[in-house]
């Protein structure tokens, strides 16, 4: 009888030992999944320096990441919403309305262009990082700047300070955009 009474005790304490342990493995497991950040999502109107970085998992245009291993998915060509951009032998300037000038986004996160100079209006686009912007005008404020994109004639507004001007008699060098003038 005794024995008997051991085993049973044992056993009960077995099986607590059991669901402990495997409620704790599970908990871990859940844990460390919750712990794991997603992947930074790559939208169509990104700068070529954010779609590199971008994960190897996502593609842009909303395409799936792969599910097996070393196969990846690609978008048709025809089905790309991004539009890529052509190198242009010599750039033929443009003749400026008066009082304009020729700039460059500054602000490294890219600006948001608004359809009027205050922050309540609505959002018409995107400026990308070091993307070249014609300077139409300022408000009466100093504190918004009316813009035009160079390369698709869209129009908007910009938070001021966030352009600057460029130098139009030398082209732009890549080692002038790093290092700012001392």
């Amino acid at each position: 009888m005794l024995s008997g009474l051991t085993k049973f005790i044992l056993g009960i304490f077995l099986a607590i030992a059991v669901l402990i342990g495997g409620g704790a493995a599970i908990a871990l497991y859940f844990m460390n999944r919750t712990g794991i950040p997603p992947a930074k999502p790559v939208y169509s109107n990104d700068s070529p320096s954010v779609k590199a970085q971008a994960p190897k998992g996502t593609e842009p245009g909303g395409a799936k990441p792969s599910l097996t291993p070393g196969i990846s998915t690609k978008p048709s060509p025809t089905s790309s919403p991004t539009p890529t951009e052509s190198p242009k032998a010599t750039p033929s300037p443009k003749a400026l309305p008066s009082g304009a000038y020729r700039g460059r986004v500054s602000w490294a996160e890219g600006l948001s262009l608004r359809s009027q100079p205050n922050l309540e209006a609505e959002k018409i686009g995107g400026v990308a990082f070091n993307q070249k912007i014609i300077i139409l005008e300022e408000s009466e404020d100093k504190g918004w700047q009316k813009i035009r994109l160079e390369d698709s004639e869209q129009e908007g507004w910009v938070k001021a300070g966030n352009t600057e001007k460029v130098d139009e008699q030398k082209p732009e060098k890549p080692e002038d955009t790093q290092k700012p003038e001392q």
